[in-house]
């Protein structure tokens, strides 16, 4: 019996080869190539035309007409989603295991069952019996909830096409197996076959369709990078597990805006949405503390307030060290640098440590200021006016710049109680009443500035 044949395909990018190689010539990343059969092209079945299939049209005859969306029952959520669950979609959702990837969908099922929709749960993770405990849990009544423990794709699609749920949830994506495709549960060839398998059904039935998916240590979605291409909509769930609040990002969405986020509190009644997440962030804060300076953020359309934290601490070491949590470490470095070289603070014999409270990650350059500002007042171990929220992007030659949706900034600022924002040059042409907006040029003139307020 002859061998079959056998390809390695990265991926990251999706380069293949026809041998194992420890890096990619592509992508360069390194233990990325995965084997995987190769199908005989003699055996596969002569091609026809499918039903439904499309044709092409002029573009001035596409319609137009908006696909109603319909509430998953959590506002965070349909934030995040573009505005409620589009029929039809195909949303990927990630995240480490443990934080609460099962228990929305299944309390998001719950709500959609109790309003007279059909939903579908197939389940390759948990049997039928152990969801049921855990709605016990969470206080879930069931309704007309439909459960199914399976890890065969084939029964999964049979029963969601002869059922026709709304909405279908398959947890997981990488406990999913097509007998057509090679390879075992979780490889290359058996997600993006069992993805495709799903998408197809979402895009002919109109179903919408939820997959939960692993991700590695390094915070990826496990599996192929293709995955994340093929769906519509792709959330990451993040949180630490000694934190009670939990977000929901969006880094892909077809029907929305991207880097949107949704906040939830973990407690034991399953997850509760934070409608006011900059109380929650503020809520363990003690001011008069050195190091701690207030940052006002914007996650896609929404503003809310963050407080960053500093440490500054003689080195015992050649090299110091610079320890970011919740922000870029590279950034860190690189406003460090500034500090030192435009604003005159002797920073070279110091472990810088950094961190945004509460566990959240923060991406955006409008942090800068406040990170220079938190390490500034945690070297001269003199703390920050508990009254003084700040905003701004650090260029290298110490000069600030102008950030956008400063009026967004300022109201929630002023609606927590805040009374003055230190802000690069043009902020203060926004005028927010009860918070008064103090204009800085330099790193050097915002750090005196902090001092004096």
């Amino acid at each position: 019996m002859p061998a079959s044949k056998t390809t390695f395909r990265c991926t990251d990018c999706g380069y293949v080869s026809p041998r194992w190689m420890g890096r990619c010539p592509e992508c360069a990343a390194w233990n990325s190539l995965i084997e995987e059969a190769v199908a005989d092209a003699k055996k596969q079945p002569a091609r026809t035309r499918p039903a439904g299939a499309s044709y092409p049209q002029p573009l001035a005859d596409v319609d137009l007409t908006e696909t109603p969306r319909f509430s998953a029952g959590y506002a965070e959520l349909d934030r995040v989603l573009g505005g409620g669950i589009v029929p039809g979609s195909l949303v990927l959702i990630g995240g480490e295991p443990g934080i609460g990837k099962s228990t929305l969908l299944l309390q998001v099922a719950q709500y959609l069952a109790g309003a007279g929709n059909s939903v579908l749960i197939a389940s390759g993770e948990e049997s039928a019996r152990q969801i049921r405990l855990r709605a016990e849990r969470l206080g879930l009544t069931g309704g007309t909830l439909m459960l199914m423990s399976e890890t065969d794709i084939d029964r999964v699609i049979e029963e969601a096409a002869a059922g026709g749920p709304r909405v279908l949830i398959v947890d997981s994506i990488q406990t999913m197996s097509d007998a057509a495709a090679s390879g075992t549960a979780g490889s290359v060839g058996q997600v993006k076959e069992c993805t495709h398998r799903l998408m197809t059904l979402a895009k002919e039935s109109g179903t919408a369709v939820f997959i939960v998916g692993h991700v590695t240590k390094e915070g990826a979605i496990a599996g192929p990078r293709v995955l994340e291409h093929m769906v519509d909509t792709v959330l990451y769930f993040e949180g630490e597990r000694n934190q009670s609040h939990r977000i929901v990002r969006a880094v892909k969405n077809r029907f929305g805006s991207t880097d949107e986020i949704g906040v939830f509190e973990m407690g034991d009644g399953g997850l509760r949405e934070v409608s006011n997440p900059s109380e929650l962030f503020l809520s363990d804060r003690q001011t008069g503390t050195p190091g701690s300076v207030v940052v006002a953020s914007i996650e896609g359309t929404r503003s809310f307030l963050v407080e960053l934290q500093a440490l500054a601490a003689p080195t015992s070491l050649a090299y110091p060290r610079r320890v970011a949590a919740g922000l870029d470490y590279q950034r860190i470095a690189l406003l460090t640098a500034v500090l030192e070289r435009r604003a005159g603070l002797k920073l070279g014999g110091q472990d810088i440590y950094v961190s945004a409270a509460g566990g959240l990650k923060i991406s955006e350059p409008a942090a800068d200021l406040g990170i220079a500002l938190a390490v500034a007042s945690a070297y001269r171990d003199a703390p920050a006016p508990a009254d003084t929220v700040v905003f701004g992007e650090l260029g290298l030659g110490g000069e600030l710049r102008f950030v956008s949706q400063t009026d967004r900034r300022l109201k929630e600022a002023a609606r927590l109680g805040f009374k003055q924002a230190i802000a690069p040059r043009g902020a203060a042409k926004s005028k927010v009443a009860g918070i008064r907006v103090i204009e800085a040029a330099t790193i050097k003139e915002a750090i005196a500035l902090l001092k004096k307020a």
